[in-house]
C-alpha cells in the first residue's frame, strides 16, 4: 500500500518540477497578494475628506475647527462660505463630511449651556462614514472637555476643577488598536484557502482530461490509497505556503507571535485537512478543468463572506450564523488570531480544533466516496 502511495507521491511532484508556471503561481502570487491586502484591509480611516463652514466667527469655533485640521484623521477640502456650498461638495463627493458650526455656537457655551455642531456625512459609503462619525464624535468630546475645565477654572478661580469622569483605555493583546494586527493573520487563512483548494480541485479533474486516470485504475492502486497520494503532497506544499506567507506577513508588518508554534502547526494541519477535503470533493464532482474553476468560485467567496473575517458573524441572520459551523475559516481565524496575538493554548483552543478535525474527516470521506462512485 505504502509503496503504491509512494509512487504517486513521487508522481505529483516530478510534474511540479517540471510546471515551473505552477512553482511561480505557488510562490510570487501569494507574497503580493498578502503585502498588499496588509496594507488594503483595514479598519483606520485617514484624510477624509472634509468641508467647513463656520457660521459663528468666534474664538471658540474657530479652535474647535483647528482640531479637526490638526488631528490626521481630516483633509480639509472647503472652507465654505454658505450652506449651499456645503450642499454641493457633499452632493458632488468631493466631501465625505460636512461640519456647519451655526451662529450662537461660542454664546450657549459661555452660559455653560449645550451647543449644537451639524455633521453631515455621504451615507452612500456606509463604513466610511460611521467611522468618520466616530472621529468627529471623538475629537468634539474632547473640545468639550476641555472646554467645561477651562471655564470652571475661570469662573471659580484658578483651585476649581470641573467634576467628569475620565475614560482609561486599556486594550489587551493589541495596545495601539492596529488593524493590521487583525488582519494580516487572516489574510494568512484566507489565501491559504484559495491556493490550496485551486491546487487540489485541478487534482482528478486534470487527470481525467488528459487520460491518465483510466490508466491508474487499471493499477492496483484503490481510490483511498489513490486519494492520500493526492493529499498528501498538497498538504506539504500547503505547509509550505502557510509557512512562506506566515514569515513575510509576520517579517513585513511586524505582527507579534506570541503564542505556542506547535499549537498553530496542529491547527494548521486540521485546517489544511478541512481545506484539502473540499478540493478533493469538487475534484471528482466535475468533469472538466472549467468545471472545477467555477465551482471553486461558487465554493471560496461564500466561505470567504461567512467567515468572520471581513463581517462579523454576530451580524449576520439567524440561518447564515448556522451555516457558518460548516466553514472550516471560522474555527481557523479563531486559532491563528489566538496564537498569534493573545499566546492562548489548546485549553482554549480545543473547541476549534475538533471542529476542524470532524469537518476534515467529514470532507475526506465524502471524497472517497465520491471518487468511488464516480468509478462506477
Amino acid at each position: 500500500m505504502w509503496g503504491r502511495i509512494l509512487s504517486l507521491l513521487i508522481k505529483e511532484f516530478l510534474e511540479l518540477r517540471r510546471d515551473t508556471w505552477a512553482r511561480f503561481r505557488l510562490v510570487v502570487p501569494p507574497l503580493i497578494q498578502v503585502i498588499v491586502f496588509g496594507y488594503a484591509a483595514t479598519f483606520e480611516v485617514y484624510g477624509v475628506s472634509t468641508a467647513m463652514l463656520d457660521l459663528d466667527h468666534s474664538q471658540e469655533s474657530r479652535e474647535l475647527i483647528s482640531r479637526f485640521t490638526y488631528s490626521g484623521r481630516f483633509h480639509i477640502v472647503d472652507v465654505a462660505q454658505s450652506q449651499p456650498e456645503i450642499d454641493a461638495a457633499i452632493e458632488s463627493s468631493r466631501a465625505t463630511v460636512a461640519i456647519v458650526v451655526h451662529p450662537g455656537f461660542a454664546e450657549l457655551l459661555r452660559k455653560g449651556q449645550s451647543a449644537p455642531l451639524q455633521v453631515i456625512v455621504d451615507g452612500t459609503n456606509s463604513n466610511t462614514a460611521l467611522i468618520a462619525l466616530g472621529y468627529v464624535g471623538d475629537v468634539a468630546a474632547k473640545f468639550s472637555q476641555d472646554y467645561a475645565t477651562d471655564l470652571a477654572q475661570r469662573l471659580h478661580g484658578a483651585q476649581a476643577r470641573a467634576v467628569q469622569v475620565t475614560l482609561e483605555q486599556r486594550p489587551w493583546y493589541n495596545p495601539d488598536l492596529n488593524s493590521r494586527w487583525f488582519f494580516v493573520p487572516g489574510v494568512i487563512a484566507t489565501l491559504t484557502l484559495v491556493m490550496v483548494v485551486n491546487l487540489t480541485s485541478f487534482a482528478v479533474v486534470r487527470e481525467r482530461e488528459v487520460g491518465t486516470l483510466e490508466q491508474i485504475m487499471v493499477t492496483p492502486i484503490r481510490p483511498l490509497e489513490f486519494i492520500l497520494g493526492k493529499t498528501i503532497p498538497f498538504f506539504l506544499v500547503g505547509f509550505a505556503l502557510v509557512g512562506l506567507i506566515t514569515t513575510v506577513g509576520t517579517l513585513w508588518f511586524r505582527i507579534p507571535f506570541v503564542g505556542n508554534p506547535l499549537v498553530l502547526l496542529l491547527g494548521t494541519s486540521l485546517y489544511l485537512l478541512s481545506v484539502l477535503g473540499i478540493g478533493l470533493l469538487i475534484s471528482t464532482l466535475c468533469s472538466t478543468q472549467q468545471q472545477a474553476f467555477a465551482t471553486n468560485f461558487f465554493v471560496v467567496n461564500p466561505m470567504f463572506t461567512l467567515s468572520g473575517f471581513s463581517f462579523p458573524i454576530a451580524s449576520m441572520p439567524d440561518a447564515l450564523q448556522w451555516l457558518t459551523y460548516l466553514d472550516p475559516v471560522r474555527y481557523y481565524l479563531v486559532i491563528i488570531r489566538g496564537v498569534f496575538l493573545k499566546g492562548v493554548g489548546l485549553a482554549v483552543l480545543w473547541p476549534q480544533m475538533f471542529a476542524l478535525a470532524v469537518l476534515g474527516a467529514a470532507l475526506l470521506t465524502a471524497s472517497i466516496w465520491r471518487f468511488r462512485k464516480s468509478l462506477d
